[in-house]
């Protein structure tokens, strides 16, 4: 059976990285896999991102930019990954819902309950099977960022955005047993380590 798994996390966390590693892991098995990225991961869901992630004169509003995330996500949900999994692809995405929540949510204030209400509305009950979230202490993952090149609209807000962001993404993996739960602050052979163990455990369950 097709399954969704998500990787979350804050600038710097190494989402990229772990996203190639775990394609690979599954490649190995034998899985036909499809990888995505938000927000994008379709021709018309880039074009919203361009809008999303760059430096306007006029500026983009919280409330612009929640529904641009929603409406890139929507067209790559309905799109790309429901038919990828329709034809018995598994998806690994590079953030998904959780995001909204975190950076929407904790980052920019929006209240959390209007960010569900939205996603019921034009997703429904539509969620991954696993979620990889790779937890940073932001002054980590910005200074990371940094030294990757330069900075989007987004990277650009303050710490403390970041901080409420964090917290935001802790609560929700605490409380959802789809996730798992990976020190990013480790170094990259260790952080895959634990990824590829997190995995095995999963998919030995899904087996039962």
């Amino acid at each position: 059976m097709s399954q969704f798994i998500v990787i979350e996390g804050l600038e710097g966390a190494g989402k990229s990285t772990v996203h190639a590693h775990v394609v690979a892991w599954l490649q190995a098995r034998g899985i036909s896999v499809v990888s995505t990225r938000e927000p994008g991961g379709t021709p018309l869901a880039e074009r919203m991102r361009h809008l999303i992630k760059e430096v306007h004169d006029e500026p983009l509003t919280v409330e612009a930019e929640l529904l641009l995330m929603y409406a890139a996500r929507v067209q790559l949900v309905r799109n790309r990954i429901e038919p990828a999994l329709a034809a018995d692809c598994w998806v690994v995405g590079d953030r998904h819902d959780w995001s909204s929540l975190a950076y929407q949510g904790g980052g920019r204030g929006i209240d959390s309950d209007l960010i569900r209400q939205i996603k019921r509305a034009v997703l429904g009950d539509f969620a991954p099977d696993l979620i990889l979230y790779l937890d940073l202490d932001p002054v980590v993952g910005l200074a990371r960022a940094q030294i990757r090149g330069e900075l989007d609209r987004i990277e650009q807000e303050q710490l403390s955005f970041f901080e409420r962001t964090r917290e935001v993404y802790l609560s929700l993996a605490k409380q959802e047993p789809k996730c798992r739960i990976i020190d990013a602050s480790q170094d990259e052979t260790t952080v895959k380590e634990s990824v590829l163990t997190a995995l095995e455990t999963w998919f030995v369950s899904l087996a039962k």
